[in-house]
């Protein structure tokens, strides 16, 4: 009868396994993983031993497009990254997966120069390490990048709950919501929709209930991370829209 739980790390990443008591194996997705390209194959098996002492799960490739090609879990990630590949170098797949989600970035390189580091890290990469480092360097590096990325996807999550909120919202709900975040008076913002007063404060109050806001400054925050507008600027009493992707079906309901 055996009691433990341990990881089977592989190359590239699989999923870990939880073996419990009668030897019973259940799947289990980790908490993180470290993804490795470099085109050394000693330089990887180096790097995965150090990370896998310390615990972390990590996936190696010898090429960015072994990298590109391979599906990644949405858990915390970091990249370590060599800038020498033998099909696009580092930097290369750098500005490719710029504006896209992708992991924090540590760049690592046997060939380093100030312009290319400069240009790494105005990039968003979280730190430029010249081969050879120490290990408390390249897993202090990996720690932020982690951290990092935990933060990255807790705020995606975030907004992503509250667009489902949104989306309970009829297109009145909708047309009512930017008026109630600018502070509009109850009777000045029924005016501009061509509503009366009361049914103004029914559709408040329903877009507080399904946005769940226990306060007016709560909503405020929440439309701040959906992009509807909040100020007074250029704003016209004649119908307001939501900006940044939230689009507002102007419709009388």
């Amino acid at each position: 009868m055996r009691n433990h739980s341990f990881l089977l790390l592989a190359r590239p990443w699989t999923p870990v396994y939880l073996s419990t008591a009668g030897d019973t194996e259940e799947m289990k997705t980790p908490e993180h993983i470290v993804y490795v390209v470099d085109d050394d194959e000693r330089v990887r098996g180096s790097i995965e031993d150090l990370l896998h002492s310390c615990g972390m799960v990590v996936a190696e490739f010898g090429s960015a497009a072994d990298y590109l090609k391979h599906e990644k879990p949405a858990i915390p990630a970091c990249l370590i990254l060599d800038i020498e590949l033998p099909d696009m170098n580092g930097l290369e797949l750098q500005r490719r997966l710029l504006g896209t989600p992708h992991p924090p970035i540590v760049f690592i390189t046997g060939h380093g120069d100030i312009p290319s580091s400069v240009r790494a890290m105005k990039a968003g990469a979280i730190d430029f390490l010249p081969k050879p480092f120490t290990p408390a360097q390249l897993l202090a590096s990996v720690e932020a990048a982690l951290a990092l990325d935990r933060e990255r996807l807790a705020a995606a999550t975030e907004v992503q709950d509250l667009r489902d909120r949104y989306n309970l919202l009829t297109p009145r709900e909708r047309e009512v919501l930017p008026l109630v975040v600018l502070g509009l008076v109850n009777k000045q913002a029924a005016f501009s929709l061509g509503i009366s007063e009361v049914t103004y404060q029914i559709h408040r109050g329903s877009i507080m209930r399904k946005m769940e806001a226990p306060s007016l400054a709560d909503l405020v925050r929440m439309s701040i991370k959906l992009g509807i507008p909040t100020g007074n600027s250029e704003v016209s009493l004649k119908g307001t829209t939501p900006s940044r992707g939230i689009q507002a079906t102007h419709r009388r309901t």
